[in-house]
């Protein structure tokens, strides 16, 4: 991926757009916005360190769970071949359909569903994008990765995360590396936290 390219598109990506109207005035700070159904839009800053972490390219098949306001979805689809998006909430996933198709993307898959064991009907995928915080690093999504494959996901507890970088190399030798901490909200399904 290329992070100039990622950040000229980032200043024309308007994220207003993918913003209800009671927070659109806040759009252009630095922060986690609510969007409904306890559900919230990251930060810019993070959402274009975990694209770059991610480094997806134009031959990318890319999974993510969490398709939220589909801010990062569009990001996903504009630098990705094609993106298949889960969202479990089914007003955001149609929502968000809603506004990706207004802008036009073709590349994208949407799905309405718990994805915390991933999609392995439409598996492999080379890059794996979690929006959602896990109380562990889900094997079944370690599975569904490619050689060569990437995933970002924050786990760790209800209130603090850490991002860790998954990659899988060519002989499917898998690396975990811790990057920051962080603040997502929950992963629902068999990964996320005990009520």
């Amino acid at each position: 991926m290329d992070k100039e390219e990622l950040g000229k598109f980032l200043l024309t990506l308007d994220r207003a757009y993918f913003i209800d109207a009671g927070s659109k005035a806040l759009a252009h700070v630095d922060a986690a916005l609510p969007i409904g159904y306890g559900q919230t839009i990251s930060q810019p800053s993070l959402v274009r360190y975990m694209t770059e972490l991610l480094d997806p390219d134009m031959d990318s098949k890319v999974l993510e769970l969490g398709t939220g306001s589909g801010y990062q979805t569009a990001i996903l689809a504009q630098f990705s071949k094609s993106v298949y998006t889960v969202e479990r909430i089914p007003e955001l996933s149609k929502k968000a359909q809603k506004r990706l198709e207004n802008l036009e993307y073709k590349n994208i898959k949407y799905l309405i569903r718990d994805g915390s064991h991933g999609l392995p009907e439409f598996a492999p995928f080379d890059r794996i994008m979690v929006t959602a915080a896990a109380s562990m690093i889900p094997e079944e999504l370690v599975d569904q990765m490619t050689p060569g494959g990437r995933m970002v996901i924050p786990v760790g507890t209800r209130y603090l995360q850490e991002l860790f970088l998954v990659t899988k190399d060519d002989e499917e030798e898998v690396t975990v590396k811790p990057i920051e901490y962080v603040i997502f909200v929950e992963l629902a399904g068999d990964y996320g936290f005990d009520a």
